[in-house]
């Protein structure tokens, strides 16, 4: 008990100044080193500050010319798909011109076919294969060669307008993906560090697999506004091929159907020609029957008249063979009657043998005129009805066909 009452030592004054002092040198040391330590803290902060406004400004920089060259490529894909939906809307009319075209080939080998057909419906000698029949065939040899290289053509201008939709879409897509872009990189360029809402974002850092480089980024859409390119050269190619197909093939057809009309047109002054000669030589031969018939009538009104002098001589002598007794007489008269019975009955039976035949004759050559008459009525029926087929169905059937150019 006593000794847990027991005083606690005491300490010497010497030992409170080296205590005292101890402290304060202590202090001083530490207080030192704290300021060491806030001086580094703020130089080091300060470079870090420094480093991080140079980082972010730089990045700022990138963003900045990222943006630019995004409106760039979407100014070039801008450009190129006004180019290609321009270039395929006049593609689009020339595919109109095309379908007309060939719409308007159907007509004309319509009635080039029924020109032939009609045609065969000719009589006779008149069922020649003429100019007009070998033009008609080459004009619808023509005509069916102009639908088959027209519509060659359209299919080839069908694929090329799928060809540039197909750029159009590359380019639309592109040009999407650009603008979606371009948004994104402009929201980043308007943040700042006291936007609200900026956050922490987890993997952000993240490089996933569908990344590509920049090289392959301009190439995307470099090889798009090439392929556009192309396709448009393609699609310029095929109008000025189209242009020359539709105008070598309008004035084909103009030019044949023109030799046609004029092989028509030959062709009827000729077969009208022979129609009139016909009908010259059947007036001729219809004057000549008539001269015929009256000749006919006149050497039977001859051999006719021949009768009257037998029956006087002959009356004569029967008269006076009834004279009575001596009166009976072979007189002068008798004997000049018995004459002239013999000379006219000579003389009749002469000429009328004479006239018989040339009777005969005249009755062979009429059957002739009448063999002739009805032959060339026929080929005149025949010409008429050749005139009616080339004249009348054809020629103004393909008058109400007019050949445009598309």
């Amino acid at each position: 008990m006593a000794r847990l009452l027991q005083a606690p030592p005491k300490f010497h004054p010497s030992d409170w100044d080296i205590a005292n002092k101890m402290q304060c040198a202590s202090t001083e040391s530490q207080k030192s080193r704290s300021e060491c330590m806030i001086a580094e803290s703020r130089r080091l902060m300060d470079e870090i500050e420094k480093t991080t406004q140079k980082t972010q400004s730089d990045v700022n920089k990138k963003i900045e010319q990222r943006q630019e060259e995004i409106k760039f490529w979407k100014q070039e894909l801008d450009n190129k798909l006004e180019q290609i939906v321009l270039e395929t809307e006049v593609l689009l009319t020339f595919k109109t011109r095309l379908e007309k075209s060939l719409e308007s080939c159907k007509k004309p080998l319509v009635i080039a076919q029924k020109c032939l057909l009609n045609r065969q419906g000719r009589a006779g000698i008149d069922l020649v294969h003429d100019e007009v029949e070998q033009e008609l065939v080459k004009e619808a040899e023509v005509i069916q060669g102009v639908i088959a290289l027209l519509g060659r053509t359209l299919e080839q201008t069908n694929e090329q307008i799928r060809l540039n939709r197909s750029a159009k879409y590359n380019l639309e897509k592109d040009l999407k993906d650009k603008f979606t872009a371009l948004m994104i990189d402009d929201y980043c360029a308007s943040l700042t560090n006291n936007a609200p809402d900026i956050r922490y974002a987890d993997n952000a850092v993240k490089i996933e697999g569908n990344f590509v480089s920049p090289e392959e980024w301009i190439d995307f859409s470099n090889i798009n506004v090439e392929k556009a390119d192309k396709q448009r050269n393609n699609s310029l190619a095929l109008r000025a091929l189209i242009d020359g197909i539709l105008s070598q093939t309008a004035n084909d057809m103009r030019k044949q159907w023109e030799v046609v009309n004029v092989a028509f047109r030959n062709r009827v002054k000729e077969v009208k020609d022979a129609k009139h000669k016909l009908e010259t030589l059947l007036a001729v031969v219809m004057d000549e029957t008539a001269s015929q018939e009256k000749n006919i009538a006149a050497l039977k009104k001859a051999i006719t008249d021949k009768e009257g002098p037998v029956k006087v001589a002959q009356t004569r002598l029967e008269a006076r063979n009834h004279r009575p007794s001596m009166e009976l007489c072979y007189d002068t008269v008798q004997n000049r009657l018995i004459s002239e019975v013999q000379e006219i009955a000579k003389n009749i039976q002469r000429q009328v043998e004479l006239l018989k035949d040339t009777l005969t004759q005249a009755e062979t050559s009429l059957k002739g005129l009448s063999r002739r008459q009805l032959s060339l009525e026929e080929e005149i029926r025949v010409k008429e009805n050749t005139l009616y087929i080339d004249e009348v169905l054809c020629m103004q059937m393909r008058e109400s066909v007019y050949i445009n150019s598309f």
